[in-house]
């Protein structure tokens, strides 16, 4: 069971969602690897102790142009999606940061004037909770445009023995989260009762249905005046799997450090409920 947990806002509380039904699947015995895919901000690893193992480069190819071969035709700059390279009569120019490693730049060059070399743009790690949770996370490079094929380096690590596969997605509705959503059992939504947090649901909702996920909400910082959150849920028969009240503890933990399963014990049962309410729909 692959489950990826996504807001279409951050803020919401995705990563709160994330490491606390980790936890408790952890705690009821499940075989449980958690792994953090908001390589531009992973904040997963906050909340656990987590003993690293492994360490790995994650490279794209970018251009390297041969000068005295070159001859200005232009079909580089032409072909290449991203404007990552600049050709006049006299000079051509490869904005590194702008490059997506595609290749096609090489393919198309008349004269072979283009080859292709390693650029690290972040990094992916692998270790091991004090609690016994796998867990893995990637990073980007400061600077760096897209964290897609750091995300994609990642997912290269799910272990496909384990009870269940969470991955904390990156917010929003863009290119890393589609990579993220890839192979994914199920997408469980994280919203709070806002008109931005519909706003961005209703986002959410629209790419998971493009790309046929099954999913459910959670809905965070619950307080019972902002109902139409559930009207929007109810009208597009979307389950709302759980709620977490608006609660200072909650908020004290998180800003803390902590698990708030771990402070309030009885959230543990409720995790865990929501798991077998994600279990039930992905066997339908």
């Amino acid at each position: 069971m692959k489950i990826a947990v996504l807001s279409g806002k951050g803020g919401t509380g995705k990563t709160t969602v994330a490491t606390n039904l980790a936890y408790s699947l952890r705690q009821n015995g499940k075989k449980v690897q958690l792994l953090d895919a908001d390589a531009e901000e992973p904040n997963s690893h906050i909340f656990f102790n987590v003993d690293y193992v492994t360490e790995e480069p994650v490279n794209i190819l970018i251009p390297n142009i041969d000068r005295s071969a070159c001859t200005h035709c232009g079909k580089c700059a032409q072909a290449c999606e991203f404007s990552a390279i600049s050709v006049s009569q006299k000079h051509i120019m490869v904005f590194e940061y702008l490059c997506h490693g595609c290749g096609v730049c090489s393919m198309v060059c008349p004269v072979n004037a283009i080859s292709e070399m390693p650029k690290e743009i972040g990094k992916v790690r692998v270790g091991l909770t004090h609690e016994g949770i796998v867990f893995g996370e990637g990073v980007l490079n400061i600077g760096e445009p897209s964290p897609v094929r750091v995300i994609r380096q990642m997912k290269k690590h799910i272990d496909q023995n384990m009870d269940v596969v969470i991955l904390d997605s990156p917010p929003g509705t863009s290119c890393p989260v589609i990579e993220t959503l890839q192979g994914i059992d199920f997408a469980l939504l994280v919203t709070e009762p806002t008109p931005f947090g519909l706003h961005d649901l209703k986002l959410s909702i629209s790419i998971i249905r493009n790309l046929n996920v099954e999913t459910g909400v959670v809905l965070n910082r619950y307080d019972g005046v902002y109902t139409k959150i559930e009207k929007y849920l109810n009208k597009e028969n979307i389950p709302l799997l759980m709620t977490i009240p608006y609660d200072v503890i909650i908020a004290r933990s998180y800003s803390n450090g902590q698990l708030f399963s771990k402070v309030r014990k009885e959230y543990v049962e409720e995790f865990i409920k929501l798991f077998q309410r994600i279990e039930a729909m992905a066997a339908c």
